[in-house]
């Protein structure tokens, strides 16, 4: 089994695997490409992220700068906005539903390292999914830990570090981030 095949599958590999770090290479390349262009230039824009995304919806914006590890992983749904300075680490899935709202200076990582010291001077790590459902607003300096899911309609509130699951419409915060409330639909007040 090759070390790309035991990150896909969540298991302890070599994170210096010449084909690993080819393929971060690539991507930080299309990244720095990606951060380098005019923010008018929207058909850049779309057309780098395409050819570094697994998947996206026809409605996306990624506001620069941005940085992930390998590109391949990650998948957007429609409507999808990241503010500035968002960072992937997409060893595994992120897989990101529609209307999905990121504000700026968030991190979402799908890596993580073993406690014990020997195996992590080997260069050791393992990978663990990300799930975002649909209509979600991530607030500003957010940290998404591995293995998180975030259910539908669910708020996280600015600077919380999510180490655990987040349930479907409800608003969570804190270190480590915790379910506070139910997001409740409230009539929209029109003025005029």
């Amino acid at each position: 089994m090759t070390e790309k095949e035991k990150m896909l599958r969540g298991m302890l590999y070599d994170a210096n695997d010449s084909t690993l770090c080819a393929d971060r290479v690539r991507a930080k390349e299309l990244c720095h490409a990606y951060n380098q262009l005019c923010p008018s230039d929207e058909a850049g824009k779309r057309e780098i992220l395409r050819r570094l995304l697994a998947k996206t919806g026809e409605d996306f914006c990624v506001t620069a700068p941005f940085w992930c590890d390998y590109g391949y992983n990650i998948r957007l749904g429609e409507h999808f906005y990241a503010n500035h300075n968002l960072v992937i680490l997409d060893g595994a899935t992120v897989t990101i539903g529609n209307n999905v709202f990121i504000g700026p200076n968030c991190t979402i990582s799908t890596a993580g390292h073993p406690f014990e010291a020997r195996l992590r001077g080997e260069g050791l790590e393992y990978a663990k999914a990300v799930t975002i459902g649909s209509n979600v607003w991530i607030g500003m300096g957010v940290q998404i830990c591995p293995g998180v899911t975030i259910g539908d309609n669910a708020v996280i509130g600015a600077g919380s570090v999510v180490t655990k699951d987040v349930p479907a419409g409800w608003l969570a915060c804190g270190n480590p981030c915790a379910p506070v409330k139910a997001v409740e639909e409230k009539p929209v007040r029109r003025i005029l």
